[in-house]
């Protein structure tokens, strides 16, 4: 379909969502189009450039099959059979050339959003109203669709920084990923981190939303809007939160340059809490 005449797709995603992933997909692209060596090195990572855009390419396949309710298996949501799956689908996928990659980024978020528009999103789940089945458990369409946002958005930064760019995300892009961080903070929390541990944390983006966190001795609950009687509240710049959630940034240097504020009546448990979780 050509730019000029594709339809805006937002029908039953929340307003903004479907633009952003376009737009994010379009981002990604015009990094990878005036790369000649997709084979030089993603910083922090063991991928290249090469291995980078073509895990971004596949990973959109795999998200525009899920939101059409087909059933493709990728690892059990840990962070260890993740990244199985992610050798294992590079493995047999050859393509490492950057032009052809970023065509098939944007052609299969595109996918994706048609896919939404035709099934509809629903509340409870894809077309049929049952939850979709995804490598980090059941979603509904909305969900999905903040959840391939934010795997572009990581995965964006990474080749931004890979080739010198700057990165896509912005704190409009960040409300729009908070729907999957809600829904996917209780399932990659560490275990041995919450083991034994009852606090209450209010989690406010400068600017943007509020979110509680509730752990005791082994559970965590995630909410909208701020606990009550919060033991610590911590204050974080948006785009600094996401990246740290992602992994992508030291959330202590985070602290140390201001970007990160924490008070209450226990504002030690501030560094504590990036340790909580760990990064899908």
């Amino acid at each position: 379909m050509h730019p000029t005449v594709r339809q805006d797709i937002e029908g039953p995603l929340p307003e903004g969502l479907g633009q952003a992933i376009r737009d994010t997909a379009g981002d990604i692209a015009a990094l990878l189009r005036n790369v000649t060596d997709s084979g030089g090195a993603v910083p922090n990572s063991q991928w290249t450039i090469g291995e980078a855009a073509a895990h971004l390419a596949l990973a959109n396949e795999l998200m525009a099959d899920l939101a059409l309710g087909r059933e493709r298996p990728y690892g059990d949501g840990t962070p260890q059979s993740l990244a199985a799956a992610n050798e294992e689908s590079l493995a047999v996928f050859e393509e490492r050339r950057a032009q052809p990659l970023a065509a098939m980024i944007i052609e299969q978020a595109e996918v994706f959003l048609e896919a939404v528009e035709r099934t509809g999103a629903q509340t409870d789940g894809g077309a049929d109203g049952r939850p979709l089945l995804t490598p980090l458990g059941p979603l509904d369409q909305a969900t999905l669709a903040s959840y391939l946002l934010t795997h572009m958005l990581g995965h964006g930064y990474d080749l931004a920084r890979a080739v010198g760019r700057p990165h896509m995300i912005d704190r409009d892009r960040v409300a729009l990923c908070m729907p999957f961080m809600l829904q996917v903070m209780p399932r990659v929390a560490d275990a041995a981190a919450i083991s034994g541990l009852t606090a209450r944390y209010a989690i406010r983006l400068r600017g943007g939303a509020t979110i509680g966190v509730t752990l005791t001795d082994g559970t965590v609950r995630v909410t909208p809007g701020r606990p009550d009687s919060a033991d610590c509240t911590i204050l974080i710049e948006p785009v600094t939160f996401l990246l740290i959630a992602l992994g992508r940034r030291n959330p202590y240097g985070a602290m140390a340059r201001g970007q990160v504020l924490a008070w209450g009546r226990k504002p030690w448990l501030a560094p504590r809490f990036p340790n909580l979780f760990t990064a899908p």
